[in-house]
């Protein structure tokens, strides 16, 4: 067994298979989650469970972190029972959540104020690649830090690479969203525009997937069109989320200013859904 002892905080759709590939792994594994029941199958694999983020970095040394957005990372650090109120000198938190730089920056200078390391590290693909080890991981931080850490995060990921100091690996996942918005809306144009013409969304993905433009994200957004499925790998009001974020650090060009408009207006139908339901909003 790996002798790390790694605490996980957050099991969502990408933290529960991200956190199974570190317990496959053989390290030993502490899980949060503030909906216990989300806890069951890392339990059945051999996980341990703590009830409250500061219980769970006294058991451990490296703590990582996947959740929504800022305000979730400020309650598990600053929280009652966060991982503030505990002693955390020589730990090293790898917060692998898509958040603001900002947030990145002073949750690291408060835990090197308290003896901690601090790494942003978040993550490039969806859930099958989570299921699959094979993400890319963008670090910002320490250097120290992240080879200490390197080789968990190469049991999540395919590679992990460092980037530069606090915040870098954010500005890179917001930079990746980004595009991954102009892709989502190219693709459902398309697709529309080619139905009003005529054309059948399956004959033309077949085109477009055997052709120069192909890549992995069309051929899986493609099928769920196909097949009508707008369960979420990834919801449309978090592409939203993250689109602001990129704004607020500068992001203002033509096509990312359309793509937030349409994605802004399409959430309150259809934000719980996968980001490619945002087809739905373009055909109405």
């Amino acid at each position: 067994m790996n002798t790390t002892k790694i605490g996980w905080i957050g099991l969502g759709n990408m933290g529960i298979p991200m956190a199974e590939q570190l317990v496959k792994a053989d390290y030993s594994v502490i899980i949060y989650n503030r909906s216990k029941d989300k806890e069951a199958a890392l339990k059945e694999m051999g996980a341990s469970t703590a009830e409250t983020p500061q219980e769970l970095i006294k058991a451990t040394e490296v703590i990582v972190i996947m959740v929504a957005d800022d305000a979730a990372i400020e309650q598990i650090f600053n929280g009652a029972e966060g991982l503030f109120s505990a002693e955390i000198s020589g730990k090293i938190i790898i917060n692998m959540s898509t958040v603001s730089p900002a947030i990145s920056k002073e949750m690291a200078i408060m835990c090197k104020k308290r003896g901690a390391e601090y790494l942003d590290a978040p993550v490039s693909g969806s859930v099958k690649q989570a299921e699959t080890g094979l993400l890319v991981i963008m670090v910002g931080g320490d250097e120290a830090a992240f080879e200490q850490v390197k080789p968990i995060l190469e049991k999540i990921g395919k590679m992990a690479v460092r980037l530069g100091d606090t915040g870098a690996g954010n500005v890179a996942k917001l930079a990746i969203n980004s595009l991954l918005a102009l892709y989502t809306q190219g693709l459902a144009e398309t697709v529309v525009f080619a139905n009003q013409q005529g054309i059948k969304t399956e004959d033309l993905l077949n085109l477009v997937n055997n052709g120069a433009i192909a890549n992995t994200f069309t051929k899986i957004k493609g099928d769920a069109i196909i097949a009508n499925n707008y369960k979420p790998a990834f919801a449309l009001k978090h592409i939203v989320k993250d689109l602001n974020l990129a704004k607020a650090i500068g992001l203002d060009s033509p096509l990312a200013k359309t793509a937030l408009n349409t994605f802004e207006a399409a959430t309150a139908k259809y934000g719980e859904e996968d980001l490619i339901s945002v087809i739905k909003h373009i055909k109405e």
